[in-house]
């Protein structure tokens, strides 16, 4: 079992700081390949009409384009610590964005639905891996007082590029075809490329590969246990099956997941560190992220809808409102970062939930008559609770575990994530319609309005997701301590 005691003198190398050049040119050749990913992911959402209508074939068909890319990325996400602690933080990295350059290229020469739903794969292998490798060497780099402010400044682009993929893949479509979403991968993937293998391989001022001994043999059961018990949990969520199929994968990822938890924590290398589960402040730093995603993700997907089905707001409108959330959280996290690297997370935690929970209840209160100015405002005070404790959360959960581990823990955040949403999202939507259906008899069979009451319904039961996660906050160290 590695313990933070025994390898001292290796966590003090990790926190070598790299001049402020060197720390500047580390992160432009990171950071866009991350977005590269992260833009890509949102954007084949607005392609699949296209798609659809090019192939000829049914939209249910094209959405294994989307799924068998998110299967991909579950089961690298879990790998990502291992092969980087194998090959190195840089070569890993740069690795994978190759393979997800590659998958981009072969997605842009697929000549049918069937290709491209295998080269969406190849695409999700690297991709799954890019994200976590990333967050976790910018981490290492940043200076130990300044990890807020740096990883609350990497929060403002790993924001921009979602809320930007549907934007550019539309330009796109209109004007040059679908090829084009994956054909500009090749510059930006060449680009990373480049700049990674000139500014990320210095290692006399870089002290971004991990600790562990690469010698340590493979854990083979973890190899097979994380990506099989994640792949079947997030296939249960999001296809669309037979109601005992679906049961079925989601009872077996659940039974491989607790076996995964039983295996990995006794184990002395693990694939997945969930040996950071026996720090308190670990515990609660990541109970208090999922109380995050559940009610800001989890109510995010019915804003755009609520605009659309019941305001008759274009999508392009809808659009514009939802960039509030992305504008005004990307101008808070650096402040967000800042106020943590001085006074810690629970200021933070405590005010962004509670942010986000005021805003969430005052969408329940909106009606025919409230304004799209208004509805952008709300939305923007919503980006004003993620920009706060977003980013922060995520580097106290990365401070309070050792040094050491921290290429094992991200992959572990972002699988976590990874399931946690689209579960919120899955629950919450159950309860709006059991909630819109009860409506209905009280509004005396008027489904629109049945309908419209059952939104307010989910946006006050995440208002209070929200609200029971700002207390709950009060729990949390203001700085985190390891204890394994």
């Amino acid at each position: 079992m590695i313990t933070h005691q025994e390898v001292p003198e290796s966590s003090k190398q990790l926190n070598e700081v790299p001049t402020r050049r060197t720390f500047i040119l580390a992160l432009m050749a990171i950071i866009p390949g991350m977005m590269m990913v992260m833009i890509d992911s949102t954007a084949m959402n607005v392609a699949i009409p296209s798609l659809t209508r090019d192939f000829g074939v049914s939209f249910d068909a094209l959405q294994w384009v989307i799924t068998g890319y998110m299967l991909a990325m579950s089961v690298t996400i879990p790998l990502a610590g291992w092969f980087s602690d194998r090959l190195g933080a840089a070569k890993a990295y740069i690795i994978t964005v190759i393979l997800f350059v590659i998958g981009s290229l072969l997605c842009a020469l697929a000549q049918n639905a069937m290709q491209l739903t295998i080269f969406r794969i190849i695409q999700g292998l690297g991709g799954g891996m890019v994200q976590p490798i990333g967050m976790a060497m910018v981490f290492r780099l940043a200076p130990e007082n300044k990890k807020g402010q740096v990883m609350g400044m990497l929060g403002i682009p790993m924001l921009l590029a979602p809320a930007s993929g549907p934007v550019l893949s539309g330009w796109l479509l209109e004007s040059s075809g679908w090829h084009w979403i994956f054909l500009i991968n090749l510059p930006l993937g060449i680009i990373t490329v480049y700049l990674g293998i000139r500014h990320l391989f210095d290692e006399n001022s870089l002290k971004i590969t991990s600790s562990l001994d690469k010698r340590h043999p493979l854990d083979i059961i973890g190899l097979f246990l994380a990506p099989m018990a994640f792949v079947l949990l997030a296939l249960s969520i999001n296809i669309d099956a037979v109601s005992w199929l679906v049961w079925l994968m989601g009872a077996a990822g659940i039974i491989l997941l607790i076996w995964l938890w039983l295996h990995e924590i006794k184990h002395p290398h693990p694939i997945l560190a969930l040996q950071a589960f026996r720090a308190i402040s670990f515990r609660r730093g990541m109970f208090v992220s999922w109380i995050q995603y559940i009610a800001l993700n989890g109510s995010l997907v019915f804003i755009p809808q609520y605009l659309q089905n019941f305001r008759g707001y274009s999508p392009s409108h809808a659009g514009l409102i939802m960039s509030m959330l992305a504008i005004t959280s990307g101008l808070l996290m650096p402040i967000g970062g800042k106020i943590f690297d001085r006074v810690g997370i629970r200021p933070l935690a405590g005010s962004g939930l509670g942010t986000i929970a005021l805003g969430l209840m005052l969408l329940s209160q909106i009606g025919p008559n409230t304004g799209g100015v208004l509805i952008g405002g709300i939305v923007g005070l919503l980006g004003i609770g993620m920009g706060l404790c977003m980013m922060s959360l995520n580097t106290y959960i990365l401070q309070s575990v050792p040094a050491e581990l921290i290429s094992r823990v991200t992959p572990l955040t972002s699988a976590s994530s990874n399931l946690i949403i689209p579960i919120a999202i899955a629950g919450l939507s159950n309860f709006l319609a059991i909630r819109a259906t009860a409506r209905t008899i009280q509004v005396g069979g008027n489904t629109s309005m049945a309908e419209m009451a059952g939104y307010s319904d989910t946006f006050i039961l995440t208002a209070c997701i929200a609200l029971f996660g700002a207390l709950f906050s009060l729990l949390l160290k203001p700085k985190p301590r390891n204890r394994f």
